[in-house]
């Protein structure tokens, strides 16, 4: 005889799968209750209307002579600015592999491939790849850096006709207040124009990544949007009058940019001999005794040896020196140049900035008690 067990419905006991589902089918349900009643309450209330139609479109007159040279300049400039990607080498499971480390922005300066950025756009890169308006990507070469100047030159090998170079225009001649464009392609996806004045010029900025100042800046209100950096400053007319540079970080609507007559002096330097020819003194001088000399009281930069063919000790200035007991026995210290003063290491490289090889300056030393002046040409330094 077989023995059979038989449940009474009142013996099933609900699983919690079946428990979940019924409230889930519950939920639904309710849900659906809720919308039906809340669209019969709402048609009630004559806010819907089943004869709605788009509207027409207003019409307009043509654009304005502002907004229509606006148009003009971005679409005759954006092809000359390409998107720059700067790739490292990275040690992964005792290989390598390349990964992004950075991006921004630059634009063609040649028909021969030349490319101009930001310093600190490139700064150690393992690998740079350039992508023009056309989307192709190109490996670029490092040319040359001015890293006061945060300026770089790269080249590439594409077509001379697929590379636009953009006019050049002139700093010498701007005005607190006038129109200029800033244009970029951050992240390659597309170009971007941005518009604003010229703020104020000549104006000095401390980049984080160079260290050294950077003098004789644009500043301008034009947003310099992240990924912009190393891209055109440009005026009404479309002509290059600077490189943007960087954004003040602190303060909104603060943009900087290098001016064009240090980039068209700058990048010729860089193509022809890979390397920027500043002007110097033809002194060496050691900035890390700069902490010891402001708690001694002492004021001025002092210089522990000459260069070759150097201007200073052809005017016959007096170097300091390093004893072997690890003291200084101060000769001249540099105190002025035509009419700046200088202090410290900054002053000197931020003054020398403003200068060029050639020129000729009175140079103010403090010797001992009394105070000299020497006439000195500026002799070309190799820069970073």
């Amino acid at each position: 005889m077989t023995n059979q067990t038989h449940y009474s419905p009142a013996d099933r006991q609900d699983t919690p799968g079946s428990v979940y589902r019924w409230s889930l089918v519950f939920a639904i349900l309710l849900l659906s209750g809720v919308l039906i009643w809340r669209s019969a309450y709402l048609a009630g209330q004559g806010l819907y209307d089943p004869n709605a139609m788009p509207r027409a479109v207003a019409p307009r007159g043509p654009l304005d002579d502002t907004e229509q040279a606006r148009i003009k300049v971005f679409e005759a400039v954006a092809p000359s600015v390409v998107f720059i990607t700067r790739l490292r080498d990275r040690a992964v499971f005792g290989g390598t592999t390349v990964v992004r480390d950075g991006t921004g922005s630059g634009f063609v300066w040649d028909t021969k491939g030349h490319i101009v950025t930001n310093y600190h756009v490139v700064q150690e890169g393992d690998q740079i790849r350039v992508m023009l308006s056309d989307y192709t990507v190109h490996q670029a070469d490092l040319v040359g850096v001015a890293r006061e100047k945060d300026l770089a030159v790269l080249k590439i090998r594409a077509p001379g006709t697929t590379l636009k170079p953009i006019p050049l225009g002139s700093s010498a001649n701007l005005k607190v207040g006038q129109d200029v464009l800033s244009i970029g392609n951050p992240f390659g996806l597309d170009h971007t124009l941005t518009a604003g004045v010229i703020s104020a010029l000549n104006r000095e900025l401390r980049a984080e990544s160079i260290g050294t100042p950077i003098v004789g800046c644009i500043q301008t209100d034009a947003a310099i949007n992240p990924g912009n950096s190393g891209g055109p400053l440009l005026d009404s007319a479309g002509r290059l009058i600077g490189v943007n540079t960087a954004i003040k970080r602190q303060s909104e609507g603060i943009g900087f940019a290098v001016p064009v007559a240090t980039v068209n002096e700058v990048v010729p330097q860089l193509i022809r001999t890979g390397s920027f020819q500043k002007p110097g003194l033809g002194i060496r001088t050691y900035p890390q005794i700069e902490p010891y000399l402001r708690r001694q009281g002492i004021t001025g930069v002092p210089f522990f040896g000459f260069g070759e063919n150097s201007a200073a000790r052809a005017a016959g200035l007096v170097k300091s020196d390093l004893t072997g007991d690890y003291r200084i026995e101060i000769g001249d210290l540099i105190i002025g140049i035509d009419d700046h003063q200088i202090r410290n290491m900054d002053d000197l490289t931020r003054t020398l900035g403003r200068y060029r090889v050639g020129d000729r300056v009175t140079l103010s030393v403090q010797r001992g008690k009394k105070v000299i002046q020497a006439q000195i040409t500026l002799q070309a330094v190799t820069g970073s």
